[in-house]
């Protein structure tokens, strides 16, 4: 496995609304803290707003023996990736820059959540550069949040503003996994939360640059041609299954996939599940890319 050195950074979420706050400086290029293992086709995998590139862990080493190049990313504002000046930021040309640091021009972008939000931004942006998206965990800003969701936001809110992180920490844990969860996977979901929280709190969330989504599903629509897989945890609160299903019709992927047994950080909780699915649709690639499909 190899890493790459971090630079200035920034927080996003597909769950929760952007920050709102004016920028104090415009966006600045960086190149985003990785890790990597295996060789083959580049296959990207971006992390949900809770947690860090470290969500991946257990993936790297089976997408590598499957036969590709599994890429992990700390996102601005996550992990090793910190912004201290709250300088605007866009992370989907954060990882197309590092991307190209890398060597990798043509790629499959695989995200959780903020990680789905994100590969469909770089999608936009550069569609050329994208063989397919897998898409977990995908809720719209725009779209009204349920009871579950609300409460999930204001008990992090509460806790914070008592100065409890560890009990922020705790709201999270029960928000983003499922019940089910193992303890491992609890406690390395309550270490990534602490670490972000705590970044947070010492660096605020720096402003989004305009998002090339917009507000309304035009933007989507223009990868109607583009391979994708869009996904859903079992457990997961309603917001992200009507997210998902939103997101198919735009996409027009046909369906969505449920990962059994997982909330919204499904990937997480059932990576062996997740792994499937994600070279289930890099072999449909080959197969669609092969001279008998031509």
């Amino acid at each position: 496995m190899t890493r790459t050195p971090a630079g200035p950074a920034a927080a996003l979420h597909a769950g929760r609304p952007s920050p709102t706050h004016s920028p104090k400086k415009a966006p600045q290029a960086m190149l985003l803290p990785s890790t990597e293992a295996g060789r083959g086709r580049p296959v990207v995998l971006l992390h949900a707003r809770p947690t860090d590139r470290t969500m991946w862990n257990a993936h790297l080493p089976l997408l590598a023996e499957a036969g590709v190049r599994a890429i992990a990313f700390d996102l601005p504002g996550h992990g090793d990736a910190i912004v201290p000046d709250r300088r605007e930021v866009a992370p989907r040309s954060d990882v197309l820059d590092t991307l190209d640091h890398l060597g990798a021009d043509r790629f499959v972008l695989a995200g959780n959540s903020l990680g789905a939000l994100v590969a469909l931004q770089a999608a936009v942006t550069a569609p050329e550069r994208v063989e397919g998206l897998v898409l977990v965990g995908y809720r719209p800003h725009g779209q009204p949040a349920s009871p579950r969701l609300n409460a999930a936001w204001e008990a992090e809110r509460t806790a914070l503003a008592a100065g409890d992180l560890n009990a922020a920490v705790r709201a999270g844990v029960e928000a983003w996994t499922s019940a089910g969860a193992t303890e491992e996977v609890r406690t390395h979901a309550a270490r990534m939360l602490h670490r972000q929280l705590t970044e947070q709190l010492t660096h605020g969330e720096p402003p989004q640059a305009a998002d090339p989504l917009g507000t309304g599903p035009a933007a989507l629509r223009t990868l109607r041609s583009m391979p994708a897989q869009v996904g859903v945890g079992e457990h997961d609160m309603p917001d992200f299954h009507e997210g998902g299903e939103g997101l198919v019709r735009d996409l027009d992927t046909g369906r969505t996939t449920v990962i059994p047994g997982a909330g919204h950080l499904a990937p997480l909780e059932q990576p062996a599940a997740f792994c499937t699915l994600l070279m289930d649709f890099v072999r449909r690639l080959s197969q669609q890319s092969s001279p008998a499909h031509r």
